[in-house]
């Protein structure tokens, strides 16, 4: 039922506020293509090292309708939010007074994320993912730098962040 109630309250509400941020931010397309396939690369990453963790005992998700044992919808939201957004907002950011802006968001995202897992899941028991190892947390850690500097390679090399440059120069 949790699955089936975030995808009905959630999702939408996260997809109006991805169009909203297109809407105002207006990246070129191979700039806005570049970020969904970082995304898209990001949202991969995370079902394999979950599936991976699954199999391994490393940690589970509690929650009822899994699929393959994950929970599909909620991949949406590194896909778009932590993937799309954050690579724009860096791409966006990269060059001028922002640039510290583009290089906290670049380095505190995956810490900030692994942060909330651990917690979430060790500290408070307030996450939907139950870690059955002693490895989980540094395993997590390290799902974080790689899905998300794995889908800033390929974001970075479909658009390249001197991209913005040319297209003020011009």
């Amino acid at each position: 039922m949790e699955i089936q109630a975030y995808a009905t309250l959630v999702i939408p509400f996260i997809i109006v506020v991805y169009l909203a941020v297109l809407l105002f931010m207006r990246p070129a397309r191979i700039v806005l293509l570049a970020s969904l396939l970082g995304g898209l690369t990001m949202g991969i990453i995370n079902m394999l090292v979950d599936l991976i963790a699954y199999f391994a005992h490393w940690w589970h998700y509690t929650l009822n309708g899994l699929i393959l044992h994950l929970p599909l919808p909620f991949y949406i939201t590194p896909i778009l939010i932590y993937g799309s957004i954050v690579y724009l907002l860096i791409w966006r950011f990269w060059h001028g007074r922002g640039h510290w802006f583009a290089l906290l968001l670049l380095f505190g995202i995956p810490l900030f994320r692994a942060a909330t897992d651990i917690i979430g899941a060790s500290v408070t028991q307030s996450s939907y993912t139950s870690f059955d190892s002693i490895l989980a947390g540094p395993l997590d850690v390290v799902m974080w730098l790689l899905m998300f500097y794995g889908g800033f390679f390929v974001f970075t090399r479909l658009a390249p962040l001197e991209i913005r440059l040319k297209k003020e120069a011009s």
